[in-house]
This record gives structure tokens, C-alpha cells and sequence, in this order.
């Protein structure tokens, strides 16, 4: 009898393992890739990543891809990425197109990569996050990184929260999101993308962005807060109306 009560035992931590490796295999992934290449290799680095967001985008399991570079420095990129699974991401990051991004910015870069893991704070749907401008818009996306003092991340979490539905139901945004990095819990990432420069100055005189701004001047570890601040322009997908 102690024979079977062991062998039941065995079978059932057995199978809350397995359960608990494919759950955390199967919970969504975010990830952030910034490249830096040489100026001369950007448009061909473009070229490279607008290929692979198009495979991204047409594979069931993404939830969001996209690639931007810096409005104020063309040739540092970003890859923007979210899926279902990390096993889903290995996976594409295996595939031919990727590997020709690999071997490109192994030759080209001024800096290494840089992969950043995240964690959406204020998770949207699918259809919520491939939302797209109208043709005529003049998009920008804004990416802010945030380093808290010890003690206040919770408070910024909490303000953000607060304010979330409010930014998200501004005219001119079309998607906002507050992410924390897996690597360290006080650094945080915004993801606000605006239908158009005047969308983004409507949204710094918004009044419930106040507490924010308060925030940021005063518990950060970095001043200004504005040194975080990156401007971005899409380039893909490519086309606005069209994911």
C-alpha cells in the first residue's frame, strides 16, 4: 500500500512540473532588440528587419511586431516584439531571415545588441495592440525608459494604473502601455504611440498626466526624465491602415 501511495505521489508532482514548465513556456512574451549599426548599412539593416517583421506579423502566434528607428538617430533600431509563447520566439529567431539580421549586425554594428525582456503592466488583446493609425496620421511613437528610486516603484505602478484608461481614451493615441524589465523590478518602459505631434503635446498638457510628470521630477534616479525619452518612426510594418 505505502508501494502505491508513493507511485501516486510521484505521478502527481511529476505532473504539477510539467504543467508549471509548460505554463511558464506558454505565458506571453515581450521583447525589446536595439540595434546600432553604421551609417552606411542602415537602410540595408532596414530592408533586412522590415522582412522579418512581415514574417512576424503573418505567423498566428504573434501578437505585435514591429520596427522603428530613432527620429533624432537613424541609425540606432528597434525591434519591438510580442507573442504568445517564448518557445514561439525561439523559434522564429531560428528562422533563415533572422539569422541574415544576425549576421548583418555582427558585421555592422557600432554596438552590441541589446535584448530587453519586459513585462506588459497593463496587458491589451491582439486586436488592441496591431490597431492602426488612419492613412492621412502622421504617426510617432514615444518609448520611455524609467529607473525608480528605491522604494517608489510600487507608487509609480499605482499612478500609472490610475491614469491608464484616461491616456488610453485620449483622440490621439493609439495605443499606450507601461511595461517592467524581467531584470530588474525598478526599471519601467512606456509605449505610447500618438496619431500625430499634436496628439503627443495634447497628451503632455493632459491633467491626469500630472501626477506622472510630478513623479518623474522628483523619484527618478536620472534627471531629467526627458534623457530616457526616445521619439521613434515605424518603418515596419509599412503603411498606415494597414498591420
Amino acid at each position: 500500500m505505502v508501494r502505491h501511495f508513493m507511485l501516486a505521489m510521484c505521478m502527481l508532482l511529476g505532473s504539477i512540473y510539467v504543467k508549471a514548465q509548460k505554463t511558464d513556456r506558454m505565458e506571453e512574451v515581450v521583447v525589446l532588440t536595439r540595434f546600432e549599426v553604421k551609417k552606411d548599412q542602415g537602410e540595408a539593416f532596414r530592408t533586412l528587419l522590415g522582412k522579418y517583421v512581415k514574417q512576424a506579423v503573418g505567423n498566428e502566434n504573434n501578437i505585435m511586431a514591429e520596427a522603428h528607428y530613432e527620429e533624432e538617430s537613424p541609425s540606432i533600431m528597434w525591434l519591438i516584439e510580442r507573442w504568445t509563447s517564448k518557445q514561439v520566439l525561439e523559434k522564429i529567431r531560428g528562422s533563415a531571415i533572422y539569422q541574415q539580421v544576425n549576421t548583418l549586425s555582427e558585421k555592422e554594428l557600432v554596438q552590441p545588441v541589446r535584448t530587453i525582456y519586459v513585462k506588459d503592466l497593463e496587458p491589451l488583446s491582439k486586436e488592441a495592440w496591431r490597431r492602426e493609425p488612419m492613412k492621412e496620421d502622421t504617426p510617432i511613437t514615444i518609448m520611455l525608459f524609467v529607473d525608480s528610486k528605491a522604494g517608489t516603484g510600487s507608487l509609480f505602478k499605482e499612478l500609472y494604473h490610475t491614469a491608464m484608461p484616461q491616456f488610453r481614451g485620449e483622440p490621439g493615441v493609439i495605443n499606450y502601455q507601461l511595461s517592467q524589465l524581467q531584470e530588474d523590478s525598478t526599471q519601467f518602459v512606456t509605449y505610447e504611440k500618438f496619431r500625430n505631434e499634436d496628439a503627443f503635446q495634447y497628451h503632455l498638457n493632459f491633467p491626469p498626466i500630472q501626477p506622472v510628470i510630478d513623479y518623474l521630477n522628483s523619484s527618478i534616479k536620472q534627471q531629467p526624465f526627458q534623457a530616457g525619452l526616445h521619439r521613434l518612426i515605424r518603418f515596419a510594418p509599412s503603411g498606415n491602415g494597414k498591420y
